[in-house]
């Protein structure tokens, strides 16, 4: 909770947290996809969300920039929802919303069996409720979410809630996606953080079978203990190395501040290119006209202002249409966003 509490006071002391979180939301989309076998890395996206193409599957980048949709969404409706399984519905409508998924059934409860592992539920490492106890088991869920019987405390409730929604794996897709996104949405819901800065998913990747092992045995011992630790020791960690990241971005974007105020005349055109590159770490030159409210050549004269000072670097190659990167800020942002070289062992 001090870790949390640190993390949330960030939030304070940011110049802008919106600056942060615009990246940091596409890297928790990145790093939750890729535990379910997406092979996006966070410029992936970026790029598809400039340039509307992939260098990857496009199903595995619409699947990150569905996670990122679903987020934003749920983020702007618990303003005027309670966590709820309705809400829970609606977002996971938006995280299937369009690409692999799509026939899934986005936004219903199952109405078939499903199972994890294994080609049927014969030989599934994990068979959940079937269709006929789906709405038993979630609305125990619900009201444990909402404190009844008894008042949880935030951090228990998170750990056992993701434990309780991948085991009841209500939806024939999405679940690992969505069981990840509730711990935010708790955080968020209930006033630990003002803004969504803790995503577990970088410590679940690192930690992935142990995650999996985890979860299973509660399912089959009831080990809660071994999992409350292991969910505990990850916010710890994941809160820290957030609070981490903001400050180095911000040290960052301090020390290029001063470097291009030392341009003389070109520093103002540059300085607000720059503040746009700390919200959105790749750019086109379209796209800073359009959004800073400046013409091509000011633009165009910036960027290469910035690409001599060895803050930005062009990443095309090509004569039109060109792109441009925010290349230590980018590197930051994408520590551990590596995708997995194998396929996972557990539905997503």
């Amino acid at each position: 909770m001090l870790a949390l509490g640190r993390l949330d006071g960030l939030t304070a002391v940011l110049p802008d947290p919106a600056l942060f979180i615009y990246s940091y939301i596409r890297k928790e989309a990145v790093l939750s996809s890729q535990i379910e076998g997406t092979q996006s890395s966070l410029s992936d996206l970026l790029l598809f969300e400039k340039e509307g193409v992939a260098s990857v599957p496009l199903n595995d980048v619409q699947e990150v920039s569905n996670y990122v949709a679903a987020m934003n969404y749920g983020l702007t409706r618990l303003k005027e929802l309670p966590l709820s399984l309705r809400l829970l519905k609606e977002i996971h409508g938006v995280l299937l919303a369009k690409g692999r998924g799509g026939e899934k059934e986005p936004g219903e409860f199952r109405r078939s069996p499903n199972w994890v592992g294994g080609t049927r539920p014969g030989n599934a490492i994990f068979v959940p409720p079937p269709p006929d106890q789906l709405l038993d088991c979630l609305g125990a869920l619900e009201k444990f979410l909402h404190n009844d019987p008894v008042k949880t405390p935030l951090l228990i409730k998170a750990a056992l809630a993701h434990v309780q929604f991948e085991t009841i794996h209500p939806f024939l897709d999405g679940n690992g996606r969505l069981g990840r996104l509730l711990i935010t949405f708790l955080f968020c819901a209930e006033g630990a953080l003002r803004e969504p800065l803790l995503y577990l998913s970088l410590y679940f990747k690192q930690n992935r079978q142990r995650y999996y092992d985890l979860l299973q045995a509660v399912r089959l011992t009831g080990d809660w203990e071994a999992w409350l630790r292991f969910f505990v020791a990850g916010v710890e960690e994941t809160a820290t190395q957030a609070a981490q990241t903001a400050q180095r971005l911000m040290l960052l974007a301090g020390d290029d501040e001063k470097r291009i105020q030392k341009l003389g005349k070109p520093a103002g055109s540059a300085l607000r290119v720059h503040r746009l590159l700390q919200a959105q770490p790749i750019i086109s030159i379209a796209t800073a006209t359009k959004e800073l409210d400046l013409t091509a050549p000011t633009v165009t004269t910036a960027l290469k202002h910035l690409g001599k000072l060895g803050i930005v670097r062009e990443i095309t190659g090509r004569n039109y249409g060109r792109l441009y990167a925010y290349s230590k800020h980018l590197d930051m942002l994408n520590e551990g966003t590596e995708p997995l070289k194998r396929a996972p062992t557990h539905a997503n």
